[in-house]
């Protein structure tokens, strides 16, 4: 017994960063599972287009708080804990989805799902600062958001195989499972970060501690709030993701439903085609963060690597955006948005790697959480409460509006951003 807790395991970080995105991918089934079977739910309980528009609106505002308090809490609580209660809960919230019966039990549900699911990204992003360097930590937000595109993918699928086999109310409960099977492996293996974990080998901490980590730092001082605000490099974090996250949730909230109306596809063929764009988001996610990993490693900085990644990202989301709109049948409407989740996860994963990149120590899960809300505000304005009134016309004003917000995320980076840097902590931690 004494032999196994004291075996080392080399590349420790890497097991880490498959649990975190095992996580993501079954975050995403998890959400995405109402979508896919709306069609059917909806006929059965005889509710509407505006009733699902509100039970999202619900979701998104339990997230945007949730991704205020998780953030905090996982600088407060730690990576292991954080992760227990968020993914716990979320579980949980998922599977009494199989009792909901009218649209005051799904927000309530639906609530509770988003305010436990938001814990997912701070989180991750707290974990790569712990077990990363600089240099590899796109590549593991890549990883991580690998699994939101993985969970994605195949959601769809899984979830109307399911769904034939076992009724709407059924697959709610199976999938809300996944969460608590997963916690399985994650309270055995991660057991502390990196600088006091016993399976680490010596050479792996020191790689993790030869570059700028928040492990490295244990005693700097968890910034308020307030104080992170005053930081401008803060709001390229905060603008970005505002403009940026409708593009991601608007495929996660709305695709199934733009399938279904535009084509008249039923759950079967939502199944076939709703995978397609989540795939290239997949290859977006590892591509964006090698790209910029790979310079620095190259010798570029990291200010360098991190914007020439975010503008090759809008450079192939824009345009892949606007084609969209003149897409007339589902194989060309599906090809093109994956090319627009391609771009957009170049993007949004070395967005999401700046507060590790600005701040050191416990502030870094604070800025994500914060980041993190932004975005949902953002989703609410031009996803979950526009859509519904632009889709009244067309998807065609949809399409526009989220080629619109391509330039205003990239633009918000290079504005607020400046030279991204590590900005230093004596400087933090007073006033500016």
């Amino acid at each position: 017994m004494m032999t196994l807790r004291m075996k080392k395991i080399h590349g420790l970080r890497w097991w880490m960063v498959g649990l975190i995105a095992a996580a993501t991918v079954i975050n995403y089934i998890d959400r995405t599972s109402l979508a896919v079977m709306w069609p059917s739910i909806s006929k059965e309980l005889d509710l509407t287009k505006d009733d699902y528009a509100t039970i999202v609106s619900v979701f998104m505002i339990a997230y945007a708080l949730g991704q205020a308090i998780s953030g905090r809490l996982f600088d407060w609580l730690g990576t292991r804990i954080g992760f227990l209660l968020s993914i716990a809960v979320w579980s949980f919230a998922c599977a009494m989805h199989g009792l909901a019966r009218s649209i005051v039990s799904y927000s309530f549900f639906r609530g509770l799902l988003g305010l436990s699911e938001a814990g997912n990204w701070p989180g991750a992003t707290k974990a790569n600062a712990e077990w990363f360097p600089v240099n590899e930590r796109a590549l593991a937000q890549g990883i991580f958001n690998a699994g939101a595109s993985l969970g994605a993918v195949i959601s769809a699928p899984s979830i109307a195989f399911l769904y034939l086999m076992l009724g709407w109310k059924a697959t709610f409960f199976v999938v809300g499972m996944l969460g608590f099977l997963w916690l399985i492996p994650w309270l055995i293996i991660y057991k502390t970060t990196p600088d006091r974990h016993p399976w680490i080998t010596e050479e792996e901490r020191a790689y993790i501690h030869s570059g700028p980590s928040l492990s490295a730092s244990p005693g700097a001082r968890t910034l308020t709030v307030k104080e992170l605000l005053r930081h401008k490099e803060s709001w390229s974090v905060i603008v970005s993701r505002f403009f940026l996250d409708p593009i991601w949730w608007f495929f996660v909230n709305w695709l199934p439903i733009y399938l279904a109306e535009a084509f008249g596809f039923d759950i079967k063929h939502i199944g076939m085609f709703a995978w397609v764009p989540f795939l290239g988001a997949a290859i977006g996610s590892i591509s964006g963060g090698w790209y910029s990993g790979h310079k620095i490693q190259q010798g570029w900085s990291v200010d360098k690597a991190r914007k020439r990644a975010i503008l090759i990202g809008g450079a192939i989301t824009l345009p892949a955006f606007i084609l969209t709109v003149f897409a007339s049948t589902p194989e060309s409407a599906v090809l093109l948005m994956a090319l627009v989740l391609c771009g957009f996860q170049i993007m949004i994963n070395n967005i999401q790697t700046l507060p590790s990149d600005l701040f050191s120590g416990r502030s870094v899960g604070t800025l994500a959480g914060v980041g993190g809300m932004s975005a949902v505000c953002g989703v609410l304005v031009f996803s979950t409460w526009l859509i519904p009134f632009l889709s009244r016309i067309s998807y065609v004003p949809v399409f526009i509006m989220g080629a619109i917000l391509v330039p205003l995320g990239v633009g918000a980076v290079f504005y607020f951003g400046g030279k991204i840097r590590r900005l230093d902590m004596e400087t933090a931690n007073g006033s500016r």
